[in-house]
Formats: C-alpha cells, sequence, structure tokens
C-alpha cells in the first residue's frame, strides 16, 4: 500500500507540472491588460506601462512563469492585483462555501441514486426500471443552473420556504448555513444522481447475473441479504469511480449554480478575478482546483483495496 501510494504520488508530479504550464499560457495569452483594468479608461499608455513594469507583466512569459512556479513551490500563490492580498488567503476565504455546496449536493445524489439504482436492476424490463431510468434521462438532461431558477422559483418565490438566494457561514448555526445551500445543492445534486443512478443499474445488473448470487439465492438467503451484502458490495467498485468523478465535477463545476444564487464560493472569486484580469487569482484557484481533483482519484484509488481485497494497490 505504502509502495503504492508513493507511485501515485510521483505519478502526479508530471500532471501538475503539465497543468501549470497549461493555465499560465492560456492566461496570459488570453487578450486584455490587468493595469490597464486597475487604472481604468482613463489611464495613458505610459501610465499603463508604468504600472506593467511594477507588477513585473512586462517581463519575458518564461521569465513569469518560473518565478510563479518556484513562489508555488514555496507555498506562495502570489498576491491579487485588485483585492490586495495574498492569493492564498482569499481562496481559503471562499473555498468553504464550494465545499460545503459539493458536499451537501453528492450527499443528495447518493441518497437518491443508488437506492434507485438498485431498484431499477432488481426490477429491470419493468414499469418502476423505465420509469426510474426516465426520470434520470430527465435529470441529465435539464441543465443545473435551470433547475435552479426553477426550484428558485417555486421554492424560493412561490411557496417562501426557503431563501432565494445568499450564504450563511456554519457559525451561524446548522440551520441557517443548510437552508441557503439546500436549493443550489439540489440542482447540483439531480444531475450528478442521474448518472450515479444509470451506473449503479448498469453494475448491479453485470453481478444479478453471476452464478454466486444465484448460488446465495438457492441457500435461501432474504432477498434484501443478497441484494446489499453479496450484489451491491460486488458491484460497488465502478460506482465509487463514479462518485468520486461526479465530486471532482461538483467542486470545479459549481460556477454559474454558485452565481446564480450569490454563493461566496471559488466559482464567485474566479469569475470576477476573470473579469478583471487578475492573473494570481485565476492561476491560484485554477491549480488548487485541479488538486482537489487530483486528490479525489487518489484517494477513491486507496479505497479500491479497503472495500475489495482482490485488488492489488501494491501490484507492479
Amino acid at each position: 500500500m505504502l509502495a503504492y501510494l508513493i507511485k501515485r504520488l510521483f505519478s502526479l508530479i508530471p500532471v501538475l507540472f503539465v497543468v501549470t504550464i497549461a493555465i499560465f499560457l492560456i492566461i496570459h495569452i488570453t487578450p486584455g491588460d490587468p493595469a490597464a483594468s486597475m487604472l481604468g479608461i482613463e489611464a495613458s499608455q505610459e501610465e499603463i506601462a508604468q504600472l506593467n513594469e511594477e507588477l513585473g507583466l512586462n517581463r519575458p512569459i518564461i521569465e513569469q512563469y518560473v518565478h510563479w512556479v518556484s513562489n508555488v513551490l514555496k507555498g506562495d500563490l502570489g498576491d491579487s492585483l485588485f483585492m490586495h492580498q495574498p492569493v492564498g488567503q482569499a481562496i481559503a476565504e471562499h473555498i468553504g462555501p464550494t465545499l460545503a455546496l459539493a458536499l451537501l449536493a453528492q450527499l443528495i445524489a447518493i441518497v437518491l441514486a443508488i437506492p434507485f439504482g438498485i431498484i431499477a436492476a432488481y426490477k429491470r424490463g419493468t414499469a418502476a426500471d423505465y420509469s426510474l431510468m426516465g426520470i434520470s434521462l430527465v435529470g441529465m438532461a435539464v441543465p443545473s443552473f435551470l433547475m435552479g431558477l426553477f426550484l428558485m422559483l417555486l421554492v424560493g418565490v412561490k411557496l417562501q420556504w426557503l431563501p432565494v438566494a445568499g450564504y450563511e457561514p456554519l457559525s451561524k448555526g446548522l440551520w441557517a448555513h443548510l437552508q441557503y445551500l439546500i436549493l443550489p445543492a439540489i440542482s447540483l445534486g439531480i444531475v450528478q444522481a442521474a448518472l450515479i443512478a444509470r451506473m449503479t443499474r448498469s453494475s448491479m445488473l453485470e453481478i444479478l447475473n453471476l452464478n454466486f448470487i444465484k448460488t446465495a439465492r438457492s441457500k435461501g438467503l432474504h432477498e434484501t441479504a443478497v441484494l446489499f451484502k453479496h450484489a451491491f458490495r460486488s458491484a460497488f467498485l465502478p460506482i465509487l469511480t463514479v462518485i468520486g468523478q461526479t465530486f471532482g465535477t461538483l467542486v470545479t463545476g459549481a460556477v454559474v449554480v454558485e452565481s446564480i444564487f450569490n454563493i461566496p464560493g471559488l466559482g464567485q472569486l474566479i469569475l470576477n478575478s476573470i473579469a478583471r484580469r487578475d492573473f494570481a487569482v485565476i492561476q491560484g484557484v485554477v491549480l488548487v482546483v485541479t488538486l482537489i481533483y487530483v486528490t479525489i482519484n487518489l484517494v477513491i484509488d486507496l479505497l479500491y483495496g479497503a472495500i475489495d481485497p482482490r485488488v492489488r494497490l501494491d501490484r507492479k
């Protein structure tokens, strides 16, 4: 296990190296001048050139990249040009709402998807199967932002059960925190639930046709034990993979939903930074999100061995 972990950690180095190059090049090739944005439309070319020199933005792009990467390796993501604070501090202030939203959306997705997928597989070819898979197809087809607007109109405006938008930190109380996250979490979770449900059904169908399931039934085991103790446990590895991928998607892809519900997460931070051409913040956020995504994949790989001993994580 330790050897496998070390091997995987070393394998992440070239991935992160390529990501840093891609982030840096895409941001710096895109048209726009941070100095001009900071000084406004009335600034002269001399003032813009002077500010670029002060910020180091007129240096060769390779020199800028080497300087940025060397600082990142020291744990310094740079300073925001507009917020006048370290990028690490800005990310720390905004990552909490994003993670809370992603975790709640993932919980909703799992609670809905896994029972639906198991029932659909067990009732294969029946009206229940077609109905559940039809619902999941609709969930995949409806964009999360559209679902969010619908929930906002129905639950927030018409019924007035939950706040339409905004955010309260957990320090204000659990319910005060959750009531602002429920609607955006549902709008995000439904889409992911559709993917997990379909994978659960597909994986369960493969296992339910195997001989050891027929043997378990022939021994007189209760159908619930057959489904959950034997079939679901054997079918869980591909489901776990999808759960990990969907959580990464929730963390990285909640930008629009956060904007609709006015949640001060990473999505709102990076959108504002793009509009202001705040290079340091954009680079820092994308790098942190990438680290979260690859960490999730690493954790999923490590869980394989814990769930199914037949999977050898220390294979060469």
